[in-house]
């Protein structure tokens, strides 16, 4: 385990952006046929109820190097749900088929419970069955690369959702801006700190992009303008136990400041560890722990309200779910797309091998939205709050 790491690999969340979507009023309603794989989202999932608002269909699509296409664009389109152990992925998977009718498309769905050999043979699978085009969401980053060839050199084109591919061409990357997930927690922490403590940080898989981007973010930020805080950068891989693990063994010789949690998994434990030490002390009081979660799913919400988290990063489910599927309509449609800011409130950016990335804002959701650039956490806009 590293103590006293700088923080550098790297780490993000991302805003409740417009609920655009791309399809044209003549579109049929689509006909889902999910997977008996795909694992069933649990009542706990935060903000993917059947009562959230659905996409507008009025909406044009984001910019594009042609004329707008409609969204239906024909072709089953086969979806991989990546895992189904948090509220946000239980989330997602409620989202996908809502969307799916949103946007007339018809989808297949799978589950690979964050496995990439299953992962790889559920998109053979799905190819097999008719599929198109698929949306993925590869955990492992690295692991994925030789599927993508397999695909390209079949013609099915891949968006993927979250994670951005260490390599491997596909259609588009729908994800949050994740550099500014640890950006904006850092600076959230260290203004609060006054720029003077011991900070918890808890990192991601550092296999993974998203870890990755995070944690390198949240240390550069931290070196560059709060150089008198020191931070324990403590590698998790996503692991509850081993976060809660580590956090022990950095309270046993020294007091904490701050905590920076990389998603919401590791909420409920830490909140218990810290109260059982009697170190969960409510906002604005004597020994409080400044702490931000990432993800901005109901029980983040929650406990910003109640004064034992101070602030998270919105990550939006439902526009994953929204888009991803509109990219592989687009796919399909034989459409193109440019560098630049969308209609949606997101901008494409250049990625790996070339790749394409609508690039999602992730944004900071406090208590009362009277932090610069915060959204207040009782906002409705926010999809974590969409949900019974």
């Amino acid at each position: 385990m590293r103590v006293t790491k700088g923080l550098q690999i790297g780490a993000v969340v991302t805003a409740s952006v417009l609920l655009a979507a791309a399809c044209s009023s003549s579109k049929k309603t689509a006909s889902t046929t999910p997977s008996s794989a795909a694992p069933a989202a649990t009542t706990s999932a935060a903000a993917a109820a059947t009562s959230a608002p659905a996409a507008t269909t009025s909406a044009a699509a984001p910019a594009t190097s042609a004329p707008a296409a409609p969204a239906g664009g024909g072709g089953l389109i086969g979806v991989d749900y990546p895992r189904s152990d948090s509220d946000f992925w239980n989330a997602y998977i409620r989202y996908v088929p809502q969307m799916a009718t949103t946007l007339g498309a018809t989808i297949k769905t799978t589950a690979s419970g964050n496995d990439i050999t299953k992962l790889n043979a559920n998109a053979d699978s799905l190819v097999a069955e008719g599929a198109k085009a698929l949306v993925l969401a590869p955990q492992d980053t690295a692991g994925i690369i030789p599927e993508l060839g397999k695909l390209a050199s079949k013609n099915i084109p891949v968006v993927t959702i979250d994670t951005e591919p260490d390599s491997g061409k596909v259609f588009m990357i729908v994800r949050a801006d994740n550099k500014a997930y640890g950006t904006k927690s850092c600076n959230y922490i260290g203004t609060a700190l006054k720029g003077v403590g011991n900070v918890v940080e808890f990192e991601g898989d550092l296999a993974s992009v998203n870890g990755r981007d995070r944690s390198t973010a949240f240390g550069a930020c931290m070196s560059a303008n709060f150089p008198k805080i020191k931070v324990f950068a403590e590698p998790t891989k996503w692991d509850t136990p081993t976060a809660i693990g580590q956090l022990n063994t950095v309270l046993a010789g020294n007091k904490i400041q701050g905590l920076y949690m990389q998603a919401s998994i590791y909420l409920s434990a830490t909140l218990a560890d810290l109260s059982s030490k009697g170190l969960l002390k409510p906002a604005g009081t004597a020994g409080h722990i400044v702490m931000v979660s990432n993800d901005g799913v109901k029980a983040e919400f929650t406990a910003i309200q109640a004064g034992s988290l101070d602030a998270t990063i919105d990550q939006p489910a439902d526009l994953y779910a929204k888009y991803g599927l509109f990219y592989a309509q687009q796919a399909l449609a034989g459409k193109t797309f440019s560098l630049g800011p969308t209609d949606h409130n997101s901008n494409i950016v250049t990625a790996a091998d070339g790749d394409l990335e609508d690039q999602l804002p992730a944004s900071l959701v406090t208590v009362d939205g009277a932090y610069p650039g915060s959204v207040k956490s009782t906002d409705s806009s926010l999809w974590g709050n969409q949900s019974g």
